[in-house]
């Protein structure tokens, strides 16, 4: 039973380093090659930040815990709209700008409507996946096409004067191959 505890502790810890290293990587990464803030925010930092939940989806519909992928997508989601934004907004209210409500929340509602749907028939299968990892594409593209430079910074202040540290592009890709080993180990860790 401790044993269990440690393991999990362990590879929660694993997940978050790694974590951290690839989103400080890909952002500086990205900003450094001139993507538009609100970008790197929707797509890189987006992505990286759940590359723990993807590695530990994967692990489990490899080793065949098909639920635990499932579950950890919806909570993942739950958690970050209601506790993660909820919190953010008590700590300080944030302004949103109303263009970017009109783009992102349809797409939001669309992509958990798809889920909804394609789970219906009691089965997540390659065909759902490819359709689901096409959205993603699609949306990312979407995403990178309607950014503008005019568009508000998606990371603080704090975080782009750690990016701004990176100065090289070497310290940058060693920081993304090093999330994503940390990554693995700590989703095989969990």
């Amino acid at each position: 039973m401790l044993a269990d505890v440690a393991l999990l502790t362990a590879g929660l810890i694993l997940l978050a380093i790694g974590a951290e290293a690839l989103v400080r990587g890909a952002s500086a990464l990205a900003l450094r090659l001139g993507i538009a803030p609100l970008v790197v925010g929707l797509t890189v930092v987006a992505f990286a930040t759940g590359a723990p939940e993807l590695a530990v989806s994967v692990k489990g519909a490899v080793s065949g815990n098909s639920g635990i992928a499932l579950g950890n997508v919806i909570g993942s989601n739950i958690s970050n709209i209601a506790l993660v934004l909820g919190v953010a907004a008590l700590v300080r209210p944030m302004k949103v700008e109303a263009r970017l409500v009109r783009r992102e929340i349809p797409l939001m509602i669309a992509a958990t409507a798809t889920l909804f749907v394609l789970l219906l028939d009691g089965l997540l299968g390659r065909i759902d996946g490819a359709l689901l990892m096409a959205g993603a594409v699609a949306y990312t593209v979407f995403a990178y096409r309607g950014a503008s430079e005019g568009d508000k910074p998606a990371v603080s202040s704090q975080f782009d004067s750690a990016i701004e540290r990176l100065r090289t592009p070497f310290l940058s890709l060693a920081l993304i191959a090093g999330g994503v080993a940390i990554l693995v180990v700590g989703a095989n860790v969990l």
